[in-house]
């Protein structure tokens, strides 16, 4: 089943690899920011004020214009205390909120569970992305993974319909118990039963689907379009996951943060002109994040992992402005030279769950934090 009533939806978008908080959001009128990155650093006719102390880089007009219009809140200094300042670790905590042991199951795969309890919806949530981010995986909830949707469930590198044939069989049997019951067995049964379900309903989408928009041909931009795509077609989605890579910038990051950025800047631009072409975005929240920042001062030619970093939160119904603190960028105020950890993740997850989805926070993130005023 699927369902057609236009409820909130949210769209994470993780920025994969510590995001430059610091080079994104950027505290101009400090002259230790260019003290500390002789290499990097923005010049004053590169930024683009939100007021007298902080401005986006000039790549991030998108950004900045959804800030201006108040249709963005700014989360600074977001992390969680004692930061591992490794990917694999950071990013673990951050999709499962687990931060001092390892996990099996992510929040969003809780949020799914509360969401549709029953599993009346096979596509509840989507990943547009190769593979299953953890944040999306709980026991016994259905989510459905997508490289491409333009060919997805269709099995396009098959091209005898005989062969196509034959290949869905054994993918059937795959998902098949072999002999007597079990919960595993069941699970993975109903798991064939869904994907299958799934593909068959999505591949109707791109047929569907008519925009003046011209997507960027970057895999962000191509991610966003698919999303747009399965949200106009009302499919009942509530949560959508996709992810941007390549902000690992330990080098050469004047260049490679730029081009980052702009293709970033150009995605969440046509995604939301998108929506609003067919008056569809009212309905939905963005939430932006990254594992990590990086440090304050430059290696010479990028920056190393760092701690405490910046999130947005996009939409007509949330509440613009700056949250939380900005990090001290003084040596002696720093978290062992990175931006100090100013305000923990899992309250920004909280005021989501709470705010956008009227759901109980507590069990999902694992307690009770602080929670910010993001959603009107």
């Amino acid at each position: 089943m699927t369902s057609t009533q236009k409820e909130p939806t949210l769209v994470v978008l993780e920025l994969v690899g510590g995001n430059d908080f610091l080079n994104t959001l950027i505290p101009y009128d400090n002259g230790l920011y260019y003290d500390s990155r002789p290499h990097i650093a923005f010049n004053r006719e590169n930024i683009l004020p939100i007021n007298d102390e902080l401005g986006f880089n000039k790549n991030a007009t998108t950004l900045h214009d959804f800030y201006n219009k108040g249709k963005m809140g700014i989360v600074q200094g977001v992390g969680y205390p004692d930061s591992s300042r490794s990917h694999f670790r950071s990013r673990d905590i951050w999709h499962t909120c687990e931060p001092d042991k390892v996990a099996t199951e992510g929040w969003l795969g809780k949020v799914i569970r509360d969401l549709d309890p029953n599993k009346e919806n096979v596509l509840t949530a989507i990943s547009i992305s190769r593979g299953l981010p953890r944040a999306v995986v709980a026991q016994d909830v259905p989510v459905t993974s997508i490289g491409d949707l333009d060919t997805y469930g269709l099995l396009t590198g098959i091209k005898k319909e005989d062969k196509r044939a034959q290949a869905m069989s054994i993918f059937e049997k795959m998902y098949s118990p072999y002999m007597g019951t079990g919960v595993v067995r069941d699970y993975l049964k109903q798991t064939g039963r869904d994907v299958q379900t799934g593909a068959e309903i999505l591949k109707t989408v791109p047929g569907m689907y008519s925009s003046t928009v011209e997507y960027a041909d970057s895999p962000i931009s191509q991610n966003l379009r698919d999303v747009a795509r399965i949200h106009l077609a009302n499919l009942g989605v509530k949560v959508f996951y996709t992810q941007h890579g390549g902000y690992d910038t330990h080098a050469n990051e004047y260049a490679g943060h730029e081009k980052l950025m702009i293709d970033l800047n150009r995605a969440v631009k046509d995604f939301f002109d998108d929506l609003d072409e067919h008056n569809a975005s009212d309905n939905v929240v963005m939430m932006i994040w990254s594992e990590f920042g990086r440090r304050v001062v430059d290696n010479g030619s990028g920056t190393d992992h760092g701690a405490g970093g910046g999130a947005f939160i996009i939409g007509n119904n949330v509440n613009g402005g700056l949250y939380a603190e900005y990090p001290s960028i003084e040596p002696n105020k720093t978290d062992n030279g990175d931006l100090a950890f100013q305000y923990d993740f899992r309250g920004l997850y909280s005021s989501v769950i709470e705010q956008w989805f009227k759901l109980d926070s507590p069990s999902i993130v694992g307690g009770t934090f602080e929670q910010l005023a993001l959603i009107k």
